[in-house]
């Protein structure tokens, strides 16, 4: 076995590096494997090496010299991508024969003039040109044509016209199109003017389907599930759950965009819907959060003193509908500020120290009244106190009429002595403010 004592930092060198240079350092690592042919013990030669402008990837080799037998396949070095790929290239000349292509194990192949497609079958990843490819198509077409013109001679006339059109590729006679699909994305086309765009080459990113997840192996299907264990199917609930995305426009800039939501459940507390905004026109980012399940009967209200730089730390899920105190500095924020918000305590608090330092109108531009301007940097200089931890003990209040909002218990589930929970029965103008009042559950039909 022939060691590699490579530097652990350039355990991955580009493809040409490898080419050019010629020393131990380059040379592949030797494996002595068992050959599945004829049971005797080969040659397996690995190489870790980069494709410039894409990624790391490993090239193993198989060698018998007792049989005979060898192969060779490609593995990737890193995880699976977040989405799927699809390259489309035009073929127009040899240098786009030339082309470096990568097929992982997932990918299927699609010549488009022939409507031809290589299905994901072969359980082999694979580092060739596009002239590597349909040559390779060629000879699997015609290694059978033979035994086919006597077994089927339709048959057989049909197949011959399709290897005298993939002949005609070879030698540059016309122009075609392929496409490599991989959901793992995971598969590649090189691109002859990178970092540049290239314009006979045409990239698209696509979000998987459960079905592709199922097929990749990256979530569990439910039939495989045991229908007698409720528990650890609630349990591992979050985990098989998928992210859902659903087209919207920006409101920003009107702009397409998408808004992904996914629901979590909070141990000790109940569902909650996590959603996000981003657009990819003008930037804009925005997140809620909103409560899952029925309205609570009864509101709730989370008082915590705050101690120690560790309360800071502590979860929290404030809704739309709970106003914030901070009796200390006198802080209070209303139902709506901020929208809905699950971070932690030390996060909320810099939101809202952030939102009020760059958009309260008096504190810049020629207009600010000084004193006001003093007095409410005063204010900051102590929120930010807060957060650092200078001037603790404080006073944390959360108080909710849906009962939708949620401090994380340190020492759940036994109860902490530092919070105190008050549940009580909202008041007629509360439940005017959010609609309650107009709603009606029985007799509804009268």
């Amino acid at each position: 076995m022939t060691e590699n004592k490579s530097n652990p930092e350039k355990l991955f060198q580009d493809i040409g590096e490898i080419v050019q240079e010629d020393n131990d350092d380059t040379k592949p690592t030797e494996i002595e494997s068992y050959c599945m042919s004829c049971g005797q013990n080969g040659i397996t030669k690995l190489l870790l090496t980069r494709i410039p402008h894409w990624r790391d990837i490993v090239l193993m080799s198989f060698d018998c010299e007792h049989c005979g037998f060898n192969n060779n396949e490609v593995q990737f070095a890193g995880a699976i991508a977040e989405k799927g790929c699809e390259y489309t290239c035009e073929i127009h000349d040899k240098d786009d024969l030339n082309r470096q292509l990568v097929k992982s194990e997932t990918a299927s192949i699609k010549l488009q003039e022939l409507d031809l497609e290589i299905p994901a079958t072969t359980k082999r990843g694979r580092l060739s040109t596009i002239e590597g490819v349909v040559s390779s198509i060629v000879e699997d077409l015609s290694a059978a044509q033979p035994d086919r013109k006597l077994a089927d001679e339709d048959t057989y006339n049909k197949i011959e016209v399709i290897i005298n059109k993939l002949n005609g590729y070879l030698e540059n006679k016309e122009n075609f199109s392929i496409s490599v699909d991989d959901p793992s994305g995971n598969s590649y086309i090189e691109n002859l003017f990178a970092p540049n765009p290239d314009p006979k080459l045409h990239i698209r990113n696509y979000n998987r389907t459960r079905e592709m997840d199922i097929a990749l192996g990256l979530i569990i299907p439910d039939e495989a599930y045991n229908e007698d264990c409720d528990e650890t199917r609630e349990d591992d609930k979050d985990e098989i759950s998928e992210v859902m995305t659903f087209p919207a426009n920006c409101s920003h800039c009107n702009a397409p965009s998408d808004t992904k939501m996914h629901l979590v459940d909070i141990p000790h507390f109940k569902e909650v819907v996590i959603m996000s905004t981003v657009c990819d026109s003008c930037g804009y980012k925005s997140n809620e959060v909103k409560a899952g399940g029925p309205i609570a009967p009864k509101g709730k209200k989370i008082t915590l003193k705050m101690e120690d730089i560790e309360d800071l730390s502590r979860d929290i899920l404030k809704s739309e509908t709970c106003s914030l105190i901070i009796p200390e500095i006198e802080l209070e924020l209303r139902s709506g500020t901020l929208g809905g918000r699950f971070t932690t305590v030390e996060g909320l608090f810099r939101q809202v120290y952030e939102e009020l330092q760059e958009k309260v109108p008096f504190v810049s531009g020629d207009g600010a009244q000084q004193e006001r301007k003093a007095s409410f940097e005063k204010f900051l200089t102590k929120l930010n106190k807060i957060i650092t931890g200078e001037t603790l003990p404080v006073h944390l209040v959360l108080d909710d009429p849906l009962s939708n909002s949620y401090l994380q218990n340190l020492n759940a589930p036994d109860p902490d002595p530092n919070m105190q929970i008050e549940i009580y029965e909202r008041s007629w103008d509360q439940n005017e403010f959010l609609g309650l009042n107009d709603v009606v559950l029985e007799n509804y039909e009268n």
